[in-house]
């Protein structure tokens, strides 16, 4: 085919690549700031120069076919270096540039990454930031994203995983409470007490110990109820702070109302609920852009000191 034919199909082979990654015309249009019409017209005019289908169509998802696959592996890696020798380029001038696409949870990112935004925008101004908060599990290649903020205990051996600091599980009542109900002293004795509850996957409704101080005794696994479960860590603290319950809590969301707040059982640990540090994700790449190597040592700095818990001094 002609150089001059090729050129006006590179777009649309672009655009099929994309569609290989996220399964979805809704994601692809997203992904690319096109309609879902647009995206689908284009992808039929490939098809027509092709004089093959590249995409088969289903009710649940989008699967190309074998012709579809095979001109994706071929052209696929082309536009990575494109990618990569763009950004190098630009990345010469010295001055982070471009729009970073970032996801971070909820509640960590509405008390800690947002408020974090406004320095970083004012030292990088060429710099344009997308923030995305959500609990949900993000596929970052087939969304489009540069970089997830995560607590975890084991990042995907696939990503590049910048430690940013230690977090903590916390075990917090409100002093109203437990004045009227009472401290447990072991961890059996939450059988008897309200408990608010992460409303996540299976194990939501058990709390695993160890004592703080380590002297091999093997985890204690307790059954816990109560009258209420949230999806959303700020909601569980604002509940513990009204007396509800007995919380379980990441520090993060524990920390801004740490003075209001009082440890429950501080001799045991609870175990493998939430991750135990805070990561910038990235999936791995042979090079990482300017912009995003600037916005995680941002990070790193803002979170170097951690998040304060109660009765931290």
């Amino acid at each position: 085919m002609p150089a001059d034919r090729i050129a006006s199909w590179v777009a649309d082979i672009h655009l099929l690549t994309v569609l290989a990654q996220t399964r979805s015309f809704t994601q692809t249009a997203r992904r690319l700031g096109l309609s879902k019409g647009s995206v689908s017209m284009r992808i039929g005019a490939l098809e027509r120069a092709a004089g093959i289908p590249l995409v088969q169509r289903t009710t649940r998802a989008v699967v190309l076919t074998e012709a579809g696959q095979q001109l994706v592996a071929d052209a696929g890696p082309a536009f990575d270096r494109i990618d990569a020798g763009f950004s190098a380029v630009s990345d010469l001038s010295g001055t982070p540039r471009g729009t970073l696409k970032v996801t971070a949870p909820v509640a960590l990112g509405r008390q800690h990454v947002a408020p974090a935004l406004a320095s970083f925008l004012r030292r990088y101004p060429d710099v344009r930031v997308h923030l995305d908060l959500t609990d949900r599990f993000v596929n970052l290649a087939q969304e489009g994203y540069d970089l997830a903020i995560r607590h975890t205990a084991a990042p995907p051996d696939s990503y590049v995983a910048w430690p940013l600091c230690e977090t903590r599980s916390l075990l917090v009542a409100s002093p109203a409470y437990l004045r009227k109900r009472g401290h447990p002293v072991h961890p059996a004795d939450l059988s008897r007490h309200d408990c608010l509850l992460y409303l996540g996957g299976a194990g939501s409704d058990t709390w695993t110990f160890v004592p703080a101080e380590e002297d091999g005794q093997p985890p204690l696994s307790v059954p816990v109820q109560g009258p209420l479960r949230a999806n959303n860590s700020e909601v569980l603290r604002d509940a513990v702070l009204d007396g509800l319950g007995i919380g379980l809590l990441p520090d993060f969301s524990a920390s801004p109302a740490m003075r209001r707040l009082a440890p429950v059982l501080p001799a045991w640990r609870v175990q493998g609920f939430f991750g135990n540090r805070l990561y910038a994700l990235r999936p791995w790449a042979p090079r990482v852009p300017r912009a995003v190597q600037c916005y995680v040592e941002h990070l790193r700095s803002s979170f170097a000191a951690g998040f304060a818990a109660p009765g931290d001094k």
